[in-house]
């Protein structure tokens, strides 16, 4: 009864966010399967399934699923995409959203605290498809590129060379963009010769940051 429950509400949230953000229906379906509720601290269960950002520890921020369906759906993820990079693992929603449309996920978190929590909750949870590692993600993880797909769930002022490096010929990179004081989703199309680049939205995202903290 009380998987049922939960799925009801999963599907609830899933026909909110279509209402305010069409959604294809690959994305609608994961959104359907996964419990959002696994993601919050337990203080928050019961906001859980609104349209709300909410905090995690070491000052992150599980993003709204309004948000995360967004950047789900302005990846673009068609039958021909394996693999997706995200740089910014925080709670884990995001990956868990995505290991339900494509094949591999490939997560990097810095804090190493909340690298640990992402991969205990999706050997909980089954996902077997998403890889995490603890590491600063501006280098992103050469040792499984080119990515079909990257995204950043965390603000950067600019992307690095290496990332963009990472990405396939043909494929489209996410990330909001730090742009005098506003944050701009902001999509990149790698071409054999040049990186074409169109502005989204506007969004709110914490900051990148250097290094790893332990």
């Amino acid at each position: 009864m009380i998987e049922k429950i939960e799925l009801q509400k999963c599907k609830n949230l899933a026909n909110e966010i279509d209402k305010i953000f069409p959604l294809s229906p690959k994305t609608k379906e994961a959104f359907c399967q996964i419990k959002r509720e696994k993601f919050v601290p337990v203080g928050f269960k019961h906001y859980a399934y609104k349209l709300d950002a909410l905090p995690l520890s070491s000052d992150q921020w599980i993003s709204s699923p309004l948000t995360v369906a967004k950047m789900t759906e302005y990846l673009q993820i068609d039958k021909d995409v394996d693999s997706v990079l995200e740089i910014g693992c925080g709670s884990g929603y995001q990956a868990a959203i995505l290991s339900k449309i494509v094949r591999r996920v490939f997560s990097i978190e810095r804090i190493e605290k909340l690298s640990n929590e992402a991969k205990q909750r999706f050997k909980e949870m089954g996902l077997i498809n998403i890889n995490v590692r603890c590491d600063d993600g501006q280098n992103g993880w050469s040792s499984f590129a080119p990515y079909d797909r990257i995204l950043f769930s965390a603000t950067a002022k600019e992307i690095p060379q290496k990332i963009f490096d990472q990405l396939k010929i043909g494929g489209i990179l996410i990330a909001p963009i730090e742009k005098q004081d506003v944050h701009i989703i902001t999509k990149y199309i790698k071409q054999a010769d040049v990186i074409s680049k169109i502005e989204l939205e506007s969004c709110k995202f914490v900051p990148i940051l250097d290094g790893v903290e332990k």
